[in-house]
C-alpha cells in the first residue's frame, strides 16, 4: 500500500505524518487490496475561524476509489473522523464481498437439475395395474368376494360384456349399477 501525504496551507510535521501513516494502516485489516491512500490535509478560514480539513482518496484493486473529506477545528480530531469514516466504507464493501458471493451459471444449472428432481421425486406415481376385471363374471361370485372383504364396491364385467359396479348400500344391503 503506498500512501501519499499531502499538507496545503499547512506543514506537516513528523508527529502528524506518523499519526497519519498509523491510521491510515488501521485500513489494512479489511483487506480490501488497498493500491493506495492519498491523503490532503488543509487549513482554511472561514467566516474568521480556522479549521482543518482532511481529504482521504483510497484507491481499491478492481473496485472504485473511496474518496472521505472531514472538516473540524483541530486535525487530529479531523484525522481521526476521516478514518472512522473510512472504516465504515470499507468494512460496508468488505461485507458486501464476502456475503454476497458471486454464484456461477454451473452452479445455478445444478441448482434448477435438482429441483426439478426434488420436483419429480414429490410428484404422486400412477402404476398401471392389470386388473381382473376383462374376465366375464357371475354378480353371485363378485358378491360373495365383496362380502369377504373390506371393499366398498368392486367394478366388474358381466357374462353379457357390460361393465357392473357392485356396492355396499348404507343399510347392509346391496346395489348393482
Amino acid at each position: 500500500m503506498n500512501i501519499s501525504l499531502t499538507g496545503r496551507q499547512l506543514d506537516l510535521t513528523d508527529a502528524i505524518k506518523t499519526y497519519m501513516t498509523t491510521s491510515i494502516e488501521t485500513l489494512s485489516k479489511f483487506n480490501m487490496d488497498i493500491i493506495s491512500v492519498n491523503v490532503i490535509a488543509s487549513a482554511q478560514t472561514r467566516k474568521g475561524k480556522d479549521h482543518s480539513v482532511v481529504e482521504f482518496v483510497i484507491n481499491l484493486a478492481h473496485k472504485n476509489s473511496v474518496i472521505i473529506k472531514q472538516n473540524d477545528s483541530d486535525l487530529y480530531a479531523a484525522i481521526d473522523l476521516a478514518t472512522s469514516r473510512a472504516q465504515k466504507a470499507l468494512r460496508r464493501l468488505h461485507d458486501k464481498d464476502v456475503e454476497h458471493h458471486k454464484v456461477g451459471i454451473n452452479e445455478l444449472k445444478a441448482e434448477i437439475v435438482d429441483i426439478k428432481e426434488s420436483i419429480e421425486d414429490s410428484e404422486d406415481e400412477i402404476i398401471p395395474v392389470e386388473l381382473d376385471l376383462y374376465k366375464p363374471r357371475e354378480v353371485e361370485d363378485v358378491l360373495n368376494d365383496l362380502k369377504a372383504s373390506d371393499k366398498m364396491f368392486e367394478i366388474f364385467l358381466d357374462n353379457e360384456g357390460k361393465t357392473r359396479v357392485l356396492y355396499k348400500r348404507n343399510d347392509e344391503k346391496f346395489g348393482l349399477y
